[in-house]
């Protein structure tokens, strides 16, 4: 095959729109945007659901701009919030009780909905290992609920 057979491929309209087509296609999927309504989590009351073992585990927990308080087991548990921009934070527990507890917690919103939002977190400085969840706000009093 010749440059010029090959040029003919090349500007055959019929191959040109599919390319065209195709180009489109690929566009419109990449410029898809994950929703990151963050700022609806700052305050408000919130439950995490996680399995532990073969047991499903849930925590309660209230959290206004800098201050989390979290109910699980029938212990209460205080963090101070350090927001680094309008979807990540630092979760430091105010009354550790051992070495593990005293190193901060990263958080960061990666997608929100309506009523919950799912995150990553891994201990301050160790990438490698994290983790995900999905926080489901139940509402925007600070208040729990009454089950608890």
């Amino acid at each position: 095959m010749g440059l010029l057979d090959f040029l003919k491929i090349l500007t055959n309209p019929h191959l040109l729109n599919k390319k065209i087509i195709f180009f489109l296609i690929f566009l419109n999927l990449s410029c898809y945007k994950v929703e990151r309504n963050c700022s609806n989590f700052r305050f408000g009351t919130f439950k995490y659901e996680r399995i532990i073992g073969d047991k499903l585990s849930t925590s309660y927990f209230i959290r206004n701009n800098d201050l989390e308080i979290e109910y699980y087991n029938n212990k209460i548990d205080t963090s101070k919030i350090n927001w680094v921009n309008e979807c990540e934070f630092v979760l430091k527990k105010q009354n550790p009780i051992n070495n593990l507890e005293k190193k901060p917690i990263s958080i960061k919103i990666i997608s929100t909905n309506d009523n919950y939002y799912i995150f990553e977190f891994s201990l301050v400085g160790n990438n490698t290992n994290r983790q995900r969840g999905k926080i489901i706000k139940i509402s925007e009093k600070m208040e729990l609920p009454s089950k608890f």
